[in-house]
């Protein structure tokens, strides 16, 4: 079955822009700046062993800070597949 970059964005139930999530590790909030449709390197196919694209989503963060200006100040960019868990291990969305 082909994967969409629909799929990526419902199963792994990304937040939106505009959104806020706050980081499980140390408590930070950041609002979604960007939210962009990439293709990324995947393993190899193993028989003729050139190498696979997968729809990801990369999301831009913005860490909010009271009196900093959106977009000022500190910002972060991760890519989320199908095949990790890495969003819902480090964020969770608490504003809509």
């Amino acid at each position: 079955m082909q994967q969409t970059h629909d799929e990526v964005f419902r199963q792994k139930i990304l937040p939106g822009v505009g959104q806020i999530v706050r980081n499980k590790k140390y408590g930070t909030l950041w609002r979604v700046m960007e939210k962009r449709e990439i293709w990324q390197n995947s393993v190899g196919d193993p028989k003729s062993g050139l190498p696979r694209l997968m729809p990801a989503i990369y999301l831009a963060y913005w860490r909010v800070e009271k009196g900093v200006l959106p977009g000022l100040g500190k910002m972060l960019g991760y890519s989320y597949t199908l095949h990790d868990n890495t969003f819902a291990a480090n964020w969770e969305i608490v504003e809509d």
